[in-house]
């Protein structure tokens, strides 16, 4: 990271600054400036001394922006002049806008508007927006100086809210805590004589006062000295305290803190927090800096100073603490204690390939080596041989130098210095590659395998498909560029020809002899059991001396619709004469398999050849079973099987006991499902498009169909059961649903109507009758191609004679349908029209029968 980021966002924070007097200096002068006049026209000279306060009007004949209006103003000198104004009667400039701090009143004089609020809006104006651009500024620059602080090795530790370096005020009293005013001390006496605990308060002139023993001075005294005071005191009237003639004392004297004082610390410098704390008299300069929040970014980590009655008593090294988990210089804190942080000297980057890349600071005779170990050494990877150091010279420029790996620990640096430690390259000096037919292909060295044979010996020799009448070895040259060296293995390894020395990147290819050729195959398809078989059937690797059964067996044996005794067997012809016209494409071979496949007398030892193809045709006789359903008013209605080829409709009834008394004979339907392929249906998809893209009147719905569709097979169920052997019984067929209905007594009526609704069904009406009983046609009815759908799916249409529309027959159950029109409907005058040319027509067409009757 640019250690001047910092620098060059306060440096524009400045720039806002200057900018906000500017805007607020120029908001006040705009305030105090006089209102600008109106403009005189272009006839009228502008008067002496009005010139420079003239505004910006539009010259004459040009024309007004937006909805102004001229109107005679009175200028402040008496001088009436048309001047453009709003509807609000402001003056307003050539560009549409109000001209400032101008309006006129009813007299249409020109007076001057609220100054003093219009200057304090520009100068609000101007301050939020100086405030915006200062609150970005600052973000700006509090994210880079983060960001700086992240990558200074030591901020971590203090950033790191899982960590606190605070002590616990229970853990046991430390043998060289200092005394001071406001310490509780608790004196426990026991062994050979014993007395109850005393609680002991050290006031402020740092003395205590202990009964029988009266006051004694304990301030600045550790732990230790003052339970060697109290002893001393203690002896006088306890016995054993001391010990004599050499033995040790049998009475015991303990002196423990009690209640821990708090302690006031101030933490100054460059850190993140300063200001004063409050911590407990167990806690260290270091807890004292953790609570401020550590060095900030120009902060030093190497020097940090405690103050005590104005003299520096101690100094310690964060380094030490991070790196070595030692905190000598971190003396415990007293009351009013100062912990200074100074700037930082000496601050060094280490990049690249080190354990630890960041930002170091160095202490004035630490060299490259340390900052190195302080990043935590290098990287496996690294590249120890040269260190690269971007320094800034003296030039005010930067400059490389690299130092050698025995100048690492010796070598001098200079605040700013960047250390780049790079990667070793990413090649092998002494590499060669074995690809191919050989049992341990790899990457070998060259050192222990100098030449061909002594690498295939490492490499434990040739695989047996290895082809070796010819490999190739690919060397790359001096200059990167490869060649391409041929050889006989085969007379290297029999001592017939020089063996080969290899060099460094060497590419041995040795082909094996699968490769030479194609890979072998043969096919299988028709009737058997196999779960890979597909569409094409089924391919299987070639291998020698299979033969028919084998690869039956490898498909899963026949299927029980297999026809076992044709079983063909295609293979190419390899030796055909090109030129003859009745070449042979392939031979054909028929054979009579047995179904068990054992290996027997009965098999037939047809060996097979690379490529050929096995057919397993279906038997002819064999029909898996069909079912087709019968619907509605029979006495059992349901699914049944198929008997026979050519079952007919009457038979089915006749297996489902009849008809039921409510059946409805006329409008028994067949619904039958058909196959249809995906050409199929895109072809009958766009011969329907085609169609209606013909069509001038109406609409037409195009749909492509699936792969299964449902058509209603219009039958004629009365004749059927009247005369089984007539046409109209047709034969049934796998999927076919016959669909009898209840007796029907209603007619819908659907399509372009004014109400369409179900009619109840009548004998005595027609066609136009359930027309008019659902409210008549409408103006985009498309009448003539009207049509009716019968209860057993067959569909009649409207026919035309003459001039006249022709309807159906009207059925109980069926299902009326009026189109509507495709164009927009005619207007009154295309109907005239239309109507006089029709008129006109059939007079010529009279008049043309006349004459003809009159000429014979």
């Amino acid at each position: 990271m640019n250690l001047n980021t910092f620098a060059m966002y306060q440096k524009n924070i400045l720039n806002i600054t200057l900018a906000l007097i500017l805007a607020a200096t120029t908001a006040f002068g705009q305030g105090t400036t006089p209102a600008p006049s109106a403009p005189a026209p272009t006839s009228s000279p502008t008067p002496a001394g009005n010139q420079g306060n003239r505004p910006n009007t539009p010259a004459q004949g040009q024309p007004q922006q937006g909805n102004n209006n001229t109107r005679p103003v009175t200028l402040p000198n008496g001088q009436v002049v048309d001047a453009p104004v709003n509807a609000q009667g402001n003056v307003v400039g050539p560009d549409g806008q109000v001209v400032p701090n101008t309006t006129t009143n009813d007299q249409g004089e020109v007076v001057p508007g609220n100054q003093k609020s219009d200057a304090a809006n520009a100068v609000k104006s101007a301050e939020e927006t100086a405030n915006d651009l200062k609150r970005q500024a600052r973000s700006q620059a509090e994210i880079a100086r983060q960001e700086l602080r992240e990558s200074i090795f030591g901020y971590s530790l203090f950033s790191n809210e899982n960590f606190s370096p605070i002590p616990e005020q229970s853990i046991g009293t430390p043998s060289d805590y200092t005394i001071a005013p406001g310490d509780n001390l608790t004196v426990s006496i026991y062994g050979y004589a014993q007395y109850p605990d005393q609680e002991l308060e050290v006031n402020r002139d740092g003395d205590v006062n202990i009964l029988r023993v009266g006051v004694v001075n304990l301030a600045g005294k550790t732990i230790q000295e003052a339970q060697k005071i109290l002893m001393g005191r203690f002896s006088k009237f306890v016995p054993g305290m001391l010990g004599s003639g050499g033995n040790a004392s049998q009475t015991k004297l303990l002196l423990t803190l009690g209640k821990i004082r708090p302690v006031n610390v101030f933490v100054t410098g460059e850190v993140i927090r300063p200001g004063s704390y409050t911590l407990n008299s167990l806690s260290s300069a270091f807890n004292a800096l953790y609570s401020a929040g550590g060095p900030n970014e120009i902060g030093t980590f190497r020097e940090v100073r405690v103050l005590r009655n104005g003299k520096v008593v101690s100094t310690f090294d964060i380094y030490d603490i991070l790196l070595n988990g030692t905190s000598e210089g971190a003396i415990r804190i007293q009351d009013n204690d100062i912990v200074n942080v100074g700037f930082v000297k000496k601050r060094i980057e280490v990049t690249g390939n080190v354990r630890r890349p960041k930002l170091f600071e160095a202490k004035g005779n630490e060299k490259l080596g340390d900052i190195i170990q302080y990043a935590g050494g290098f990287t496996d990877n690294a590249y120890r041989a040269r260190i690269q150091i971007k320094r800034i010279s003296d030039k005010g420029e930067r400059r490389i130098l690299d130092v050698n790996g025995g100048e690492i620990d010796n070598f001098e640096l200079v605040s700013g210095d960047v250390i780049e430690v790079q990667a070793v390259l990413d090649r092998f000096e002494n590499i060669i590659v074995l690809e191919g037919a050989v049992m341990r292909p790899g990457e070998y060295s060259i050192d222990s395998n100098p030449t061909l044979k002594t690498l295939l010996e490492n490499a434990q020799g040739l695989r047996e498909d290895a082809f070796t009448g010819r490999i190739t070895v690919m060397r790359t040259r001096d200059d990167q560029s490869v060649e391409n060296i041929t050889l006989n293995l085969r007379d290297i390894m029999n001592g017939e020809a020089e063996d080969l020395l290899l060099t460094r990147l060497d590419r041995i290819v040795i082909p094996s002899t699968f490769d030479q050729v194609e890979p072998s195959y043969v096919q299988i398809s028709g009737e058997v059991n196999s779960a890979d078989m597909g569409v094409n059937g089924m391919r299987v690797p070639y291998m020698a001396n299979m033969t028919l059964e084998d690869l039956i067996l490898m498909a899963g044996n026949f299927k029980e619709s297999a026809k076992a005794s044709q079983v063909e067997v295609f293979r190419r012809v390899r030796n055909s004469d090109a030129k003859a016209a009745d070449a042979d494409i392939s031979e054909h071979f028929s054979f009579d398999v047995s179904r068990d496949l054992s290996l027997d007398g009965n098999d037939t030892r047809f060996v097979l050849y690379p490529f050929d193809e096995v057919i397993v045709r279906k038997s002819p006789n064999y029909q898996e079973q069909q079912y087709v359903g019968v619907e509605g008013e029979v006495l059992n209605p349901g699914s049944y099987g198929i008997i026979s080829k050519n079952e007919k409709v009457s038979d089915l009834i006749i297996r489902a006991g009849g008809l039921t008394d409510l059946a409805y004979v006329k409008g028994a339907t067949l619904i039958r499902t058909t196959e249809v392929s995906q050409f199929e249906s895109q072809q009958t998809a766009n011969a329907l498009g085609q169609i209606s893209s013909e069509v001038r009147k109406g609409t037409l719905n195009v749909s492509a169909g699936g792969q299964f569709r449902q058509e209603f097979v219009g039958i004629q169920l009365d004749q059927i059961l009247k005369n089984p052997e007539s046409d109209a019984n047709i034969i049934i067929q796998e999927g076919d649903i016959i669909r009898i209905p209840k007796r029907l007594e209603t007619v819908q009526v659907k399509g372009e109507l004014l109400y369409p609704t179900t009619v109840k069904y009548n004998d005595d009406m027609n066609f136009l009758d359930y027309i008019s009983q659902s409210g008549g046609f409408t103006r985009s009815s498309l009448r003539r191609s009207s049509y009716i759908k019968y209860p057993n799916g067959s569909v009649d249409r409207t026919r035309r004679f003459l001039m006249f529309n022709v309807y159906p027959k009207v059925e109980p159950g069926s299902e009326i349908y009026v189109p509507e029109k495709g164009q927009t409907a005619l207007t009154p005058q295309q109907i005239l029209q239309q109507g006089i040319s029709v008129t006109s027509t059939l007079f010529t067409l009279i008049l043309s029968v006349l004459a003809f009757r009159n000429i014979r």
